[in-house]
């Protein structure tokens, strides 16, 4: 994919505002990023519409405010607040393909300690960012020697820019050492999720995927996969503590998120999950979640908030 275009007009603190104009001094950046919290939201085109719709924009949203609260911030605006701001950005940046939109919201500080305030600065933007579903994309991953963070460590649950440095440790190591992706452990050696992503393995028929407990992020892609495969494929889901083992055994695995979408694991460290290819039930939850967020399917209609264009 090509480097990413972020669109001209931002959303920061109750207006929308031109990107070349949303600046903060140099130095805040360092501090400011500390006790910030983010999301990551997608809106895709329907094929037959040409309609753009935000995927699970309020369920991502609840998910902001609680990360905000979280890092004990505060903010003025409510949900309705940011839903209808957010709707407002991506009508007014008029895009013409999937884009993805980051809420962002920061504290300003001076120090690494404790910010200057507690209101939260909030702002949004607007990239560009290529769909994989429907394509032949794969995972080689490996398990990765950096362990999972912990609750009483800095919260996993808590969508915090600084706990993904946990993250950017394990996918630095793994590429560097010629692996897609990594699967992260929890102290107790039972799987947690990737950098960025939860993970779902195929064992007999049903699908097994590490409890919220287990050191992941509440994942909004995780709860609608959940779903999905309960009421659409009619297969059954078990949340519970998985063995580091239980990877190499799995008949299929696959990793989802709103950004990497439903990518198939065809092999955990070298060693081939399944036939190393694409699983039946992985390729079918690929296209049924495709479905979805494209409003092929009718559907799951309250998920997509359709953004009409100028």
């Amino acid at each position: 994919m090509a480097e990413s275009m972020i669109f001209a007009t931002v959303w920061w603190d109750g207006k929308l505002s031109p990107l070349e104009s949303a600046t903060i001094n140099v130095t805040q950046m360092g501090p400011a990023s500390v006790s910030s919290v983010f999301e990551g939201i997608r809106a895709y085109r329907n094929p037959s519409t040409n309609e753009l719709a935000v995927f699970q924009l309020d369920a991502h949203l609840r998910r902001f405010l609680q990360s905000i609260r979280l890092v004990r911030l505060e903010t003025e605006h409510s949900l309705d607040d940011l839903h209808n701001a957010l709707v407002l950005l991506v009508r007014s940046n008029n895009p013409d393909r999937d884009v993805y939109i980051r809420p962002f919201a920061y504290a300003e500080s001076r120090t690494f300690g404790s910010a200057t305030s507690t209101l939260a600065h909030i702002i949004m933007h607007v990239t560009d960012w290529d769909s994989k579903l429907k394509t032949d994309t794969v995972s080689h991953s490996t398990v990765s020697s950096w362990t999972r963070l912990t609750d009483n460590q800095m919260a996993p649950r808590v969508k915090a820019s600084a706990n993904y440095l946990n993250s950017r440790y394990a996918s630095e190591e793994a590429k560097r050492n010629g692996y897609d992706h990594a699967i992260l452990l929890t102290p107790q050696g039972k799987v947690a999720e990737g950098p960025g992503m939860c993970l779902m393995l195929v064992q007999d028929g049903k699908i097994i995927t590490p409890s919220v407990t287990s050191g992941i992020l509440e994942s909004v892609t995780r709860a609608t996969i959940i779903q999905l495969a309960k009421e659409q494929l009619k297969v059954p889901v078990i949340e519970r503590e998985v063995d580091r083992t239980e990877l190499y055994t799995a008949d299929e695995a696959f990793f989802c998120g709103t950004g990497i979408e439903v990518v198939p694991i065809v092999s955990i460290d070298r060693l081939p999950i399944g036939t190393g290819n694409p699983g039946e039930l992985t390729r079918r939850m690929m296209n049924c979640y495709h479905d979805v967020v494209r409003g092929v399917m009718n559907e799951y209609a309250e998920w997509r908030t359709v953004v009409s264009r100028q």
